[in-house]
């Protein structure tokens, strides 16, 4: 795995968080600039410079896109990242603009559980909608004539990994653009844009924020052409972030190296506690060496993310350990300071069993977490 610290010639993981997207220091203004509620602009004469209207661009905005765009392609000058209201409409963005009437779509099959609402709105257009899993690569084999390739890799919840780059050299051989879903991984996990694809596209939401107060998506992307027709796609459907979750967004920002860190470290411990326990079924874990995706991973990512996954005998088992933590809340979403688990199978769109925990390691005391985790087991028990 490479560490995802220090690359020749840039500065490391930590360093580009904590200085992603400040301006440059002015006296006595503040290192951050606050957020800039502001509807409209002064706009005499022609219509120029780069700000006009509030659903077109902000300047908080700015400073947010340009913070995500290093930590997505560092060092790179060609990549635009435009900010939106929340991941699904970061995702609605790129499909909605991209794909026309009698174009065909890839989506993974064991995806996030939104998509097969999205595909429904997708066939209504017109639009073919081919499924395949993310494991073993398997969308390589429905993948000619297709427009576009969407991957999701780690995939949420069941945690495969599939090549991206040998994906995406394959769409590209074939006509095919490529969108990667970096949510799980975060741009200090997984850079998709090096990998060849030509969007990285993620729920800020989730652990680059990882606070659980603000709704944020991005989209970050290589080609000026189709950047551009992502961002008439805000602009139209107007899914904008708000100036004060895209200061919160930021700001948060400072610490993520710190956040990743510590709470990828706790999920290895999580998950080889997990290992030992004999009512626990299909654990998974990229960072396990022992895991299915392990050494696909390892080639592609710094960091394994947050987020483990496994299965307990029964649905009523599932619950009566989910009531019994005490530290970990019973929530959705992931990738927050503070652990959350679920039973999936509760919100019915996702392919797992009823007994499977989607768990999000927080940022708790690792021996602390993983006590809790193993009482809560052992409550449980009938």
């Amino acid at each position: 795995m490479s560490d995802g610290t220090k690359d020749e010639g840039r500065t490391g993981d930590g360093t580009r968080a904590v200085r992603a997207g400040l301006p440059e220091p002015v006296k006595h203004e503040p290192t951050l600039p606050g957020p800039v509620f502001a509807a409209h602009f002064h706009l005499p004469g022609e219509v120029t410079g780069p700000y006009s209207y509030g659903r077109d661009d902000n300047p908080t905005w700015t400073l947010l896109e340009r913070a995500i765009g290093e930590l997505e392609a560092p060092g790179r000058q060609d990549v635009e990242t435009l900010v939106f209201a929340s991941g699904m409409a970061a995702i609605s963005s790129v499909l909605f603009s991209q794909l026309r009437a009698g174009d065909a779509v890839v989506l993974p099959s064991d995806g996030y559980q939104v998509l097969p609402l999205v595909s429904a709105q997708l066939e209504a257009y017109g639009i073919e909608v081919r499924t395949a899993p993310t494991g073993g690569d398997a969308q390589l084999e429905v993948l000619d004539g297709a427009r576009l390739l969407w991957i999701e890799s780690p995939s949420n919840p069941g945690l495969d990994v599939c090549d991206i780059r040998r994906l995406t050299e394959a769409a590209h051989a074939r006509g095919a653009l490529v969108a990667v879903d970096n949510t799980l991984a975060t741009p200090l996990g997984q850079r998709p844009l090096e990998l060849g694809a030509d969007f990285s596209v993620a729920s800020g939401t989730k652990q680059l924020t990882g606070h659980g107060d603000v709704l944020l998506g991005y989209v970050a992307g290589r080609d000026a052409e189709a950047m551009a027709a992502v961002r008439r796609w805000r602009k139209i459907v107007g899914a904008i972030s708000g100036p004060m979750e895209s200061w919160l967004a930021h700001r948060s920002i400072a610490t993520l190296q710190m956040r990743v860190d510590r709470q990828n470290a706790t999920a290895l411990v999580v998950a080889e506690a997990l290992r030992q326990r004999s009512e626990v079924s299909g654990l998974r874990y990229p960072g396990l060496p022992e895991d299915p995706s392990h050494k696909i991973a390892a080639q592609q990512m710094h960091r394994y993310g947050c987020v483990v996954s496994f299965t307990l005998p029964t649905r009523a088992r599932a619950e009566r350990f989910l009531a019994a933590l005490r530290l970990v809340e019973d929530a959705t979403s992931f990738g927050g300071v503070r652990s959350t688990a679920e039973r999936r199978r509760r919100w019915g769109g996702d392919d797992v069993p009823e007994g499977f925990i989607r768990m999000s390691v927080g940022a708790e005391d690792p021996e602390d977490l993983v006590a809790d985790i193993l009482r809560a087991l052992d409550e449980s028990a009938e």
